[in-house]
């Protein structure tokens, strides 16, 4: 279970590509292999949790994914939980936030994140509807109110126009009301630096934990250590900094032991 009685560091394994999508190499054995391998590094390392993405599966569908993909991502997760023995969250792209959570319940995963959750926006893969209402009664459904579920707000790799006239306090007040179990903030994309002033203002605006979700550093990783309740951190932990990369054991212990 993930609770955020102490602030919490968690690393992203970004799954290669899975079957059916443009980039998948044609080995589920070993894509299993390098995940877990790969959660091991940051279990050595002294993470506090993982989270895996099928952010190679470009490009992605809009609000679900095939049963290739959920299947796999379950046995991914459970594979790696029973290797760390860490919190683990899964996240499928883009916004298939309902099978993230079957996914989930199937492995034995802690909490997942969701993409539109409350609000639309205009992403990569076209408009998105909010859907809190849908995915919190899934939840109740298939009993899996134990998973938690973490929501992106102004999410990056979007357009948010359309709610220009509302800012990222209220729409962190709107996932609290509609029963989010954290709000992440992130940058503009992945990589890229969230701003401290929103991190600050929506602190201040809800009792939920807040997340910083991208651009984490081992420069600015104090700055938003001592404001956040967690850290998404996926680029930063890679080698060279490149989100594509391999895990750096080198570079997780000396963000690790920077802020411990």
């Amino acid at each position: 279970m993930l609770s955020f009685e102490k602030k919490k560091i968690i690393g992203m394994v970004h799954v290669e590509a899975l079957p059916g999508t443009p980039l998948y190499k044609g080995s589920v054995k070993k894509i299993i292999t390098k995940a877990v391998k790969e959660a091991l590094v940051y279990t050595e390392s002294g993470i506090d949790a993982i989270m895996i993405e099928n952010m190679h599966d470009v490009p992605y569908l809009k609000g679900t994914a095939g049963f290739e993909i959920a299947t796999l991502m379950a046995v991914i997760a459970y594979e790696i939980k029973r290797n760390t023995g860490l919190p683990l969250g899964i996240q499928i792209l883009a916004g298939a936030n309902k099978q993230a959570l079957a996914a989930a319940l199937s492995s034995g995963a802690d909490f997942i994140r969701a993409e539109g959750f409350v609000f639309g926006h205009l992403a990569d893969e076209g408009l998105f509807e909010s859907d809190a209402g849908e995915l919190l009664r899934y939840r109740k459904q298939i009993d899996a109110e134990h998973i938690k579920i973490f929501t992106d707000i102004k999410k990056k790799h979007s357009s948010h126009a359309i709610t220009g006239d509302i800012s990222i306090s209220e729409t962190a007040k709107a996932a609290e009301f509609f029963l989010s179990d954290g709000v992440i903030v992130t940058g503009s994309a992945t990589g890229e630096e969230a701003k401290i002033e929103e991190i600050r203002e929506v602190k201040q605006a809800v009792k939920i934990p807040v997340l910083v979700g991208s651009g984490v550093t081992d420069k600015n990783v104090q700055r938003y250590y001592e404001i956040a309740d967690g850290l998404i951190i996926g680029s930063y932990f890679k080698k060279g900094g490149k989100w594509q990369n391999a895990v750096d054991k080198n570079r997780v212990k000396k963000l690790i032991s920077k802020i411990r």
